[in-house]
């Protein structure tokens, strides 16, 4: 047997850094102008809660420059009072239905997973202690941790383990599903150690299995009205698309360090400006998805800091089903693709805090990231050739929510002006927020989509791209042989340089063919108070790849 080394993604020394940094320039000034007053987005906490105190907030420092997190050691105590947007009302606790930040976030104070990403990029272990396996990738041994218990007082084993693999293959709607549609047979070999055996290989296997729909639960459990994890904390109260709270479990945690806070009171706030007023007047300690355009205006304020990781967070997307018309035309999708100027919602949707995305979910801060890729500029010529050429008349609609990302509204309408100068009619249709990951995507032809980061090129174009219609969240409906075969040969090749040349095909193939028009790839926002500590941005999601209840504390 032989270890595998598991590359890294991004380095936190390169991939992370606080919003004033002398290495990497924003566009755009702030002033006090560029705060937005309101939004399209519902309230959900009361607004006089609030706005108390809201005249006495002091706005006078600028950005933080050191990392937030970088004082004294971690203390026990206290309660965790957390603003997020990214869920809804039809949140629950099931790992299979996961799709946004609040439930991520829910399930890792719960939950643990198999594995783990570090801040740098790297697979640890988690629950999945360590690993090994044959040349080839396709056979591998885990060994499962020791002396874990569940809430319910059941010790950890390779049953736990195996059941709660299992649930995410075969016959079921799980978004891991393709993650995992190599594994052939999972078998137990004693009570701590089992062998997933693969019909094809792949070197990053450990990093699929961090992904974040896979937390291990009990054998055979399935009343998620009362989790039981191995977590650090308990379920108080769950109102799907209002709040939540946590207490922290008796004793120590078995991860040093962590599992600090006594309680956690997690708030729904869809809406932006009112996450942001809640910062400032103290109704919460951390929020997430910093509104670009009052970032500034938040780090004046001498008792915040505001976290960013550029290039590295969600995906923003208006998606198309290619298996329907008029989509499924390859020249629609291309007037589509060259008629968005992705530059000018870059620059008035997101105040430079982005990098332009070429329609195929790969960042440039992702390793085998192809910066001599064909870019898909806009030209409202080619636009218009494309457009002709495909024989399509009519208005194309195109479904938006800032139930699905904050400013998804706002770059629509910029879509909508930047086609008409194509001579290309769009008929944008604003939808509900709530609700929206139910509603609309997946079931609408051409809607309003983020994805989140995911570790390694191979589990971001899995997740999104790969297995036709087999993968629930092939949202796209995208199939393509030569990507396919492109994709399985990285996955077991070990020379790098090929590597990157099959990645690199699979990059432009997805960008040319699929039915994504990804403009942007955002930096992550994160913004909390002086005293919260152990918020360390990841290269992954935001909120410190969702842990920061897990791994923070108070000073």
């Amino acid at each position: 047997m032989m270890q595998v080394a598991v590359p890294h993604v991004a380095h936190a020394k390169t991939g992370v850094c606080f919003v004033q940094t002398p290495t990497r320039q924003t566009s755009g000034d702030f002033t006090l102008d560029n705060f937005e007053s309101t939004t399209e987005s519902g309230i959900i906490l009361d607004r006089r809660q609030i706005l108390t105190g809201a005249a006495a907030v002091g706005l006078s420092s600028t950005f933080g420059a050191m990392p937030a997190m970088a004082q004294g050691a971690p203390k026990k105590g206290g309660t965790l009072r957390m603003g997020l947007e990214g869920g809804s009302a039809s949140d629950n606790l099931d790992p299979l239905t996961y799709a946004d930040s609040i439930p991520i976030t829910i399930s890792m104070m719960l939950f643990n997973g198999l594995v783990e990403i570090a801040d740098n990029g790297d697979a640890t272990g988690e629950l999945l202690e360590s690993w090994e396996a044959k040349p080839g990738a396709a056979e591998w041994i885990f060994n499962v941790r020791k002396g874990i218990t569940f809430t319910s007082g059941k010790t950890l084993d390779a049953d736990d383990i195996i059941y709660s693999l299992n649930i995410h293959r075969g016959e079921t709607k799980s978004p891991a599903k393709a993650l995992l549609a190599d594994i052939k047979d999972i078998k137990k070999l004693s009570s701590h150690q089992i062998q997933v055996s693969m019909s094809k290989g792949n070197v990053d296997l450990p990093f699929n299995l961090a992904d974040y729909h896979l937390m291990v639960l009990p054998n055979g459990f399935k009343d998620f009205s009362k989790p039981d994890g191995t977590g650090a904390f308990t379920l108080e109260e769950f109102q799907p698309g209002v709040r939540a709270t946590f207490k922290r479990k008796p004793g120590n945690y078995w991860k040093p360090n962590r599992g600090n806070f006594d309680r956690v009171e997690l708030i729904y706030i869809g809406d932006a400006n009112q996450r942001t007023t809640a910062l400032q007047t103290g109704t919460v300690d951390v929020i997430n998805r910093v509104n670009p355009k009052t970032a500034a205006l938040l780090a004046k304020n001498p008792a915040l800091k505001v976290a960013r990781t550029p290039g590295m967070g969600n995906r923003f997307c208006f998606v198309a089903m290619t298996d329907k018309e008029p989509f499924a035309n390859r020249d629609v999708m291309l007037a589509l693709k060259y008629g968005i100027d992705r530059q000018k919602i870059v620059d008035n949707v997101y105040s430079g805090f982005a990098s332009i995305g070429n329609d195929n979910c790969i960042g440039p801060k992702m390793k085998f990231y192809n910066p001599n890729q064909p870019m898909n500029r806009f030209d409202p010529d080619k636009a218009k050739f494309h457009y002709k050429k495909s024989g399509h008349t009519g208005a194309i609609e195109l479904q938006v929510s800032e139930g699905a990302f904050s400013g998804a509204t706002d770059a629509g309408q910029i879509f909508q002006e930047s086609l008409s100068k194509a001579g290309i009619n769009m008929d944008l249709k604003r939808v509900s927020a709530d609700g929206y990951w139910d509603n609309v995507w997946l079931k609408q032809p051409f809607c309003a989509v983020y994805w989140g980061n995911r570790p390694t090129i191979d589990n971001q174009f899995t997740s999104t791209f790969y297995g036709g219609k087999s993968n629930p969240w092939n949202d796209s409906h995208f199939e393509n042989a030569d990507f396919t075969k492109a994709l399985e040969a990285a996955r077991i090749e070990m020379d790098p340089k090929k590597r990157q040349e099959l990645y690199s095909r699979c990059q432009e193939l997805v960008s040319q063919n699929s039915g994504m028009v990804n403009y942007a790839v955002q930096d992550y926002l994160d913004a909390h108070t002086n005293k919260l500590q152990g918020l360390t941005p990841s290269g992954r999601f935001d909120l410190g790849d969702g842990r920061l209840a897990e791994k923070g504390w108070f000073a």
